[in-house]
């Protein structure tokens, strides 16, 4: 068992009158009956004091939140669904759903995509750490669509390999807030972990490794814009992070955005989540040596929200 250092975040204003389990939802990435247990049992506080679910946050709250103790040697299998696009003996491709983590974490024992893989899989990878076998890349719990698991050890180094010397095609659709002008562009920002919030990445931490995202537009509505983007790199949150960095936030990205709502007179659009889905994956497999290419389509939620952009 280990235990994990606190988190603490001061509420901004777009947190103010919400209920306290909700934002704690939201800012440290838990499920909302996760965040109602943590404030039960004290693991979260307000400004160093006990509170209940129902307390309404208000601007400048300092919320600290210790994560329990996660034990780091079980993968607990569990019967969860999956939407499985491929799999052989050495590795699977999954549809992975928003609001699903990748593997267990502090505040994530169970749930995650490697529990349901451990209960699916007759066999895990033995490296990539005891909790995430075989993972090679990550989505963020927020983010939908195509990922690649590796099942043996081999696939494993191959595949992280590919993803070093970026031979990988990972193609991303996205809801951007307002309306961006040129048909496509190319983000070339630097990226680093915030010295003031290291559960973020930004452009202008002071240690940053070059990041490269390219993009194009889909669609154009007069608030928000549909693109598609390419990663040039894999850096942490790069997407989310280069489009913030250049004042067009992917919509519903509570952390490096704040546009949740659209308003549009009498009409109003909610984000779910962050409007963010991993399209396509393609890369070469490390035993046959053939291209594989994967797609999944745009989930329900952002085809509802895509729905109601072009009808508001």
């Amino acid at each position: 068992m280990t235990s994990n250092a606190t988190q603490t975040i001061i509420a901004e204003q777009d947190s103010a009158s919400q209920r306290l389990d909700l934002v704690a939802a939201k800012l440290f990435e838990l499920s909302r009956s996760q965040a109602q247990k943590s404030i039960e049992a004290g693991e979260l506080l307000v400004n160093n004091l006990p509170s209940t679910s129902n307390y309404r946050v208000r601007s400048g709250d300092v919320l600290a939140y210790a994560a329990p103790e996660v034990d780091e040697d079980i993968l607990i299998p569990e019967d969860i669904p999956l939407s499985v696009l491929y799999e052989d003996p050495n590795l699977i491709v999954v549809d992975k759903p928003a609001g699903m983590v990748v593997y267990p974490a502090a505040g994530h024992a169970r749930g995650t995509l490697m529990n349901a893989l451990a209960h699916r899989c007759s066999q895990l990878a033995a490296v990539g750490g005891p909790l995430r076998p075989g993972v090679v890349h990550r989505l963020d719990k927020g983010t939908s669509g195509v990922m690649v698991v590796a099942l043996d050890d081999g696939a494993y180094y191959h595949l992280v390999g590919q993803f070093q010397e970026r031979n990988i095609n990972r193609r991303y659709t996205a809801v951007v807030a307002g309306r961006l002008k040129q048909e496509s562009g190319e983000i070339a920002l630097s990226i680093g972990r915030s010295p003031q919030h290291r559960k973020k990445m930004s452009t202008r931490a002071h240690r940053r490794k070059p990041a490269l995202t390219g993009w194009k537009t889909i669609e154009r509505f007069p608030d928000a814009t549909l693109i598609e983007a390419k990663l040039g790199t894999g850096r942490t949150h790069q997407i989310r992070v280069h489009f913030s960095a250049i004042g067009h936030p992917v919509l519903g990205d509570t952390v490096y955005g704040r546009k949740t709502m659209l308003e549009r007179g009498r009409a109003k659009i909610a984000f779910p989540r962050q409007m963010l889905h991993a399209a396509l994956l393609g890369f070469v497999h490390p035993v046959t040596g053939d291209y594989l290419e994967f797609s999944a389509p745009i989930p329900d939620d952002m085809a509802a929200v895509l729905a109601a952009l072009r009808s508001a």
